[in-house]
């Protein structure tokens, strides 16, 4: 058994920071209204579709492979990662400043901190001591790149393609990250 490597340069604790920002950003949208409603819940979005493809498309693999029962372990987050994706776009769809949006969003709440959880016990924890440094740290590389490429908001006169996409829905920004991970545009 190798170490947790607490240096800050590896992929585990570059999620664990993100899963730390998530439950901040859920509590900032729940305890805000108005326009700072709108616009800690735009935030949120946007890291839960960066975050989420980094570890679908970085991590999971990874822990499918190296762990001895990594596909289980890793069907059981993408389960979760699918009902948190459903239950966000039903969200995209209330008004912030309804009662309905603040209940929904308190229950996607604990369901998004119950997955952080276990992903960082079952999957995040068992990779730190399972990979080399070296690995963990190209694994953190590319999960950084996929957070570069999601700005935070579009920028006022860059009418490009990829402004509008990050703007939209939390399913284009996904997309939007994924696209930037794939091979072809590394």
């Amino acid at each position: 058994m190798g170490t947790m490597i607490s240096n800050g340069t590896d992929v585990v604790s570059f999620l664990k920071e993100q899963h730390e920002e998530v439950k901040q950003l859920f509590a900032r949208t729940l305890e805000s209204t108005g326009e700072d409603r709108q616009q800690s819940f735009a935030a949120l979005r946007r890291l839960l579709a960066v975050h989420e493809t980094a570890e679908e498309e970085i991590v999971h693999p990874a822990a499918r492979k190296a762990l001895p029962d990594g596909t289980s372990v890793v069907a059981a987050r993408l389960e979760e990662e699918k009902e948190a994706k459903i239950a966000l776009t039903k969200v995209e769809q209330l008004d912030v400043d309804s009662l309905e949006f603040e209940t929904q969003l308190a229950q996607l709440q604990a369901s998004v901190i119950a997955h952080a959880e276990s992903e960082e016990r079952e999957e995040f924890a068992r990779l730190a001591t399972e990979f080399e440094p070296a690995r963990l740290q190209r694994m953190r590389k590319a999960a950084q790149f996929a957070e570069s490429v999601a700005p935070t908001e579009p920028h006022p006169g860059v009418e490009s393609r990829a402004a509008n996409l990050l703007a939209g829905p939390f399913a284009a920004m996904a997309d939007r990250a994924r696209e930037a991970l794939s091979p072809k545009h590394r």
